[in-house]
Order: C-alpha cells, then structure tokens, then sequence
C-alpha cells in the first residue's frame, strides 16, 4: 500500500513525487517510457529558471531523475493498463502487476499529434515523423522540413537549421505563432525558410521519403516537391493521454480540476498537460506536481 502513487514521470509527476516524499509519504512513480516525458525528447529546454547553459531534454530528464531516486521517491517502469479510481483505496493495474495506494495523481501528458495524411503511417520512421534531438544528426547536409509555427516546431527547426543544409518550416497560419525571441532568431538564421499558408498534404516513398505534397491554404492548390531522403518532423501540437480514464468527465480532452489540482473524484488527482489549463509549459507542470502532492499529504 502506497500514501501516493503517480502515473506519469515527466516534470509534474517527478515534482508531485518530489514534494510527496518529503512530507513522509511513500510515493510510487509508474512510467511507461522514460523519465522526462515530451521535454525529455526536445533537443534544447529553454526559458525554465535554474537549467544549466546548454541544457538538452536529455540531460534535463537525467537530472530529475536523479533528484527524485535521491529524495527516496520509487520509479518502476511499467505501463499502466487499468485504474480503480472510485473509495478510500485506489487500484493502478499494471502489464507488470497491481499497485494499491490512498491517493492518485493522474500525470500522464500528452502524445504528439499525428497530421492523419497519406503516407505518415508507411513511412513513419523512415524520414517521417522524426524527433530532431535524436534524429537531427542523420540528415546533416540533407534537406529537411518542420510541420508547425508554435514554439516547440520552432525551436526544434532552429536546432536543426545548425544540421541541415536547408530546414523549410511549413505552417497553415499567414505567419508564425512563437515567441517574438524564436520569430527574431529565424530571420537571422540564412538556410531556414518558411512555407506560409500551407499544409503538408501528402507524402510519398518507400524507404525513404521521396516527395511531398503541400497543399495552399490560399487557394487549395497543391505542389509536389521531390527531395529523396529528406527529414520530415512533425510538431503540430499534442493530444492529452486521458484514454485510460473512463471514470472521469473530459473537457475537450482533458481532466478538469480544481485549485488543489483534484478532480471530481475524491483523492484522484490530475496535474501537468493533462489537465484543463491554458499555459502548458514545464513551469506550470512543475507547480502541478507540486500543489497536488502538498494537498494530497494533507487531505
């Protein structure tokens, strides 16, 4: 029997771990992948107080890691299959086992979203669908091609803007929806284009990329560009990972919560991207983590 047991090892569920431990509470992590969640995966983590110069997903991740198994939080890595919410005890059963615990933060994030064209499926992982920090290196010298204007797309294209021979960041909006630091950087960097108004409508191949199509936002008109063995990675937003949770009212997707991060189940609580909020940023899954774990020690 736990006091709490978190679902989900990015920045809310290690904070919430984090803040349980220290309060005397036996807290159990479950995570299916690895520590760090979606920022894990980014090549650089900006704009967080207190990261060290040059602070990559990877060595963010690592660090909280290492924090939390410090503190005497336990992290197994086992996927979540089945959740008892309801009565004083809750139930988290696993591919591995069932874990029962008193209070419950739902910290599972969200899955980048999929553009749902032709040709992602067949060549995912083939020069589809790719993640810069990881597979920025392979196309060094190469052509590549960023789906989406928010910051997350915009800073993984500057990252890979220093690879690539030339990076084209294709967004459906007349102009980019980051930051004005990201907006400036882009004007500065010379082999980073952008491709407005448009939308990636197909690709095509067979072990490789071999030709896009790109369809106008303007006028419906669709270009096709051939560019065997370019890299095509797609950030165009995230969907919340709330499928597990049946016995919870969703809103849009998400859990709503209210001030001390509960749902509307007693003792259940939800925390980071998951939940209904309007700033998605590591800061504020960090206070998530943290507010849940305090009220849940004390509730």
């Amino acid at each position: 029997m736990y006091d709490i047991i978190v679902v989900g090892a990015g920045p809310a569920g290690i904070s919430a771990g984090i803040y349980g431990v220290s309060r005397g509470k036996k807290v159990l992590i479950l995570e299916k992948d690895e520590v760090g969640g979606l920022i894990g995966k980014v090549s650089t983590v900006t704009h967080y107080a207190g990261i060290i110069p040059g602070e990559t997903g990877v060595t963010f991740a690592q660090r909280m890691k290492q924090q939390a198994l410090g503190a005497g939080v336990e992290i197994r890595r086992e996927t979540v299959e089945r959740v008892q919410m309801q009565g004083d005890v809750k139930a988290v059963v696993t591919s591995q086992g069932q874990y029962e615990c008193k209070k419950l933060i739902l910290a599972n994030g969200s899955t980048g979203r999929k553009l749902g064209i032709p040709g992602e499926k067949e060549l995912a992982g083939k020069g589809m669908g790719m993640n810069a920090a990881k597979h920025g290196n392979l196309y060094a010298g190469k052509h590549v091609y960023v789906v989406g204007g928010a910051d997350g797309a915009v800073k993984e294209a500057l990252y890979l803007a220093s690879v690539a021979k030339t990076v084209t960041i294709i967004h459906f909006e007349p102009q980019l929806g980051c930051i004005a630091e990201f907006r400036e950087k882009v004007k500065k960097t010379p082999n980073l284009r952008l491709m407005l108004n448009a939308r990636l409508h197909a690709v095509r191949g067979t072990e490789q990329v071999e030709q896009l199509d790109i369809r106008s936002e303007l006028d419906g008109s669709v270009t096709t560009i051939d560019d065997v063995g370019c890299g095509i990675f797609v950030y165009a937003g995230t969907v919340p990972n709330t499928q597990l949770y049946t016995e919870l009212e969703l809103q849009d997707g998400y859990i709503p919560v209210n001030a001390w991060m509960e749902t509307q189940i007693p003792g259940v609580y939800a925390v980071g991207d998951i939940r209904v909020k309007q700033v998605r940023q590591v800061a504020t899954a960090v206070a998530d983590g943290a507010i849940a774990a305090v009220h849940a020690c004390i509730g």
